[in-house]
């Protein structure tokens, strides 16, 4: 991640979104102060009023022109697009800072929706232009640093907007410079994006509620990113209600203007350290497996907030949601961008800005209504277990809400979400040394042949391999009670001996063909069986068979450690006894993809890396 930030293909890019999202709310912030505290308190509309107006005129810009904000990406190029924008923001700046010292609402308001308005037209770019600029394999760092980023710049901006305004005589006209300053820097960093051309197939459409209707239709075309744009829209959902209630709650437990910041730092550094470890675990990978679990771990946190007794715990339950948060949301946002179509990308991201807004609403609008009285009396109070009233009431339906929503991401994404469950209880069973599984292609066909010493080989192979692996497995095994809905989820073959069941043996090497010709990994052990002595038997020809059919590169691996364990013959019938290891040691090496087509070749090939 940090290296991107020495490079010109992305730095540029970065420095110029931190400074908008500071900037942002930078004049954000300094206006809901000077319209709570400050000069503005005798307006003709109440405060809460002229605060909601204040929020609307940002969120209605992403309704309004998300359409011809994605096709304008799309159409044009991105970087020169990206200096218009900013030099559009130091207009609405100027705008702002004459409203400021005209102490005129309606030129901030019109520049707070001018500065909306930016912010709408410039989303699709960022996000848009990352993939032309990185390479595959960059993009999850480059989006955990983008959002990380943003993050902190929001909580900057905030902090720096509520303190320099604040300051007697000096804090109005000291806030109008500083967000005049931030944007001149913005256009000076915009100028240094490389070029990032756009499509000429691209259409661009002025009726904005016609290019709305194909901007969504643009996004449900593929199943995966809508279902991205569905999972981000649940998370923008549940961050708006949280953080738009974390000044009532700082109430509650009694904190003063310190407490709301010490929450509003815990959450944002908890996104920077979630996307961080959201970048480390994928290794430039798109991983989704981290989803439903970050959702789930969100609403449970959600849901447990009202229990905090004192601001400092609330402080560590909003950094571990935050740290969620970035586990969730950095996959989702990579798979949005790695899926759409090069020249529908910009459209997708828009269409995502316009899901994620709605929803934003949606949320917030629920909130206002829940915490508005009714049957609930609409005070808060603090005993010794938490927050106790509507506040308390909101976080716990909420927390339910994510935590149902995180049971249905499960489904969507069952096949990743396994895969990283087992890697895990992999890492947890056993003591892994695993060597050179990079070497099986990132993307294309491939065949892995391994050993086979135990009734785990597959779990703790498929585990470990970043790309999902179609294992061939005994039709047997297939039907062990409990076990039958995994493998139908890792989408096994089942396969049987020609003897026994002729026609689902020739079923099974159809599905292979099948599997390899889509481009997919298929994992074999050419065995048939798990060894008996620890020693290697010879491979049985099928292998042969299906390479003669479909010839593809094989990646030999190794497994050693696993016989002798509770799964393997080593002690009589698996899984019988009681076992005698505990967290034993297993090598696992992969050797470099070959073109071998013969099965005893290929047994030589695994053979040799166990001197590795």
């Amino acid at each position: 991640m940090l290296a991107l930030l020495r490079t010109r293909r992305f730095a540029p890019l970065f420095w110029t979104q931190l400074l908008g999202a500071f900037n942002d709310n930078l004049f954000k912030s300094a206006l809901v102060v000077a319209l709570t505290f400050g000069a503005f308190r005798d307006a003709a509309l109440p405060i809460d009023a002229l605060v909601n107006l204040a929020t609307a005129l940002l969120v209605l810009p992403f309704f309004l022109f998300g359409s011809l904000a994605g096709q304008l990406a799309d159409r044009f190029d991105k970087a020169t697009l990206a200096r218009a924008l900013k030099l559009a923001e130091l207009v609405a700046m100027v705008v702002a800072l004459v409203g400021f010292s005209l102490a005129s609402l309606p030129l901030l308001f019109v520049a707070l929706f001018l500065m909306g308005t930016q912010s709408a037209f410039f989303g699709p770019i960022k996000y848009a232009l990352l993939p032309q600029h990185l390479k595959p394999e960059e993009l999850v760092a480059g989006n955990a640093a983008v959002e990380a980023g943003t993050f902190v710049a929001i909580l900057g901006g905030t902090l720096a907007g509520a303190l320099i305004v604040a300051i007697p005589n000096v804090g109005v006209p000291l806030v109008g410079g500083a967000i005049v300053l931030v944007a001149l820097v913005g256009v000076l960093t915009a100028k240094a994006i490389p070029a990032a051309p756009g499509s000429a197939h691209a259409k661009v459409d002025a009726n904005l509620v016609r290019g709305t209707r194909e901007l969504l239709r643009v996004a449900r075309r593929d199943r995966a990113v809508w279902g991205a744009i569905v999972g981000l829209s649940v998370f923008w959902l549940g961050g708006a209600v949280i953080l738009g209630q974390l000044p009532r709650l700082a109430e509650a437990l009694g904190g003063a203007e310190d407490a709301l910041t010490i929450m509003l730092a815990a959450f944002s550094f908890g996104i920077g350290a979630g996307s961080f470890i959201a970048e480390r675990i994928a290794r430039g990978r798109i991983l989704v497996g981290s989803v439903p679990f970050a959702l789930a771990a969100i609403g449970a946190l959600t849901a447990w907030l009202p229990s905090a007794a004192s601001v400092g715990s609330a402080a560590m339950l909003l950094f571990a949601i935050g740290v969620s948060g970035g586990l969730f949301a950095v996959p989702l946002m990579t798979l949005l961008q790695a899926r759409a179509r090069e020249d529908e990308r910009a459209r997708v991201i828009a269409a995502n800005n316009v899901v994620n807004s709605l929803f934003m609403v949606l949320g917030a609008a629920y909130a206002a209504w829940r915490l508005s009285g009714g049957d609930v009396a609409t005070t808060d109070v603090v005993v010794d277990a938490g927050v106790k009233g509507p506040l308390a009431s909101l976080f716990l339906e909420l927390g339910l809400f994510l935590v149902l929503a995180s049971l249905v991401a499960f489904v969507a994404t069952l096949r990743d979400a396994m895969h990283l469950l087992i890697a895990g209880l992999v890492r947890v069973m056993y003591r892994v040394d695993a060597r050179g599984l990079d070497r099986v292609p990132s993307e294309g066909a491939a065949l892995v042949v391994a050993n086979h010493e135990s009734f785990v080989d597959a779990f703790v192979l498929g585990g470990l391999c970043a790309r999902p692996i179609r294992f061939v497995m005994d039709h047997r095994m297939t039907k062990m009670p409990g076990l039958g809905w995994l493998f139908r989820a890792a989408r096994v073959i089942p396969i049987a001996p020609a003897k026994e069941d002729p026609e689902l043996m020739a079923r099974a090497f159809e599905e292979i063909d099948a599997a390899l010709a889509a481009g997919e990994v298929v994992g074999l052990f050419p065995e048939g069986k798990c060894t008996r002595d620890g020693e290697v038997d010879v491979f049985r020809p099928g292998v042969e068979r299906i390479l003669a059919a479909r010839p593809v590169p094989v990646v030999p691996v190794a497994l050693d450690g696993l016989y002798g364990g509770f799964f393997s013959y080593a002690n009589g019938v698996p899984m019988k006894t009681f076992p005698r290891r505990f967290w034993s040691r297993v090598r696992v090496r992969a050797g470099a993809p070959v073109e071998l087509r013969e099965a005893s070749a290929i047994r030589e090939a695994v053979l040799a890396l166990f001197e590795r």
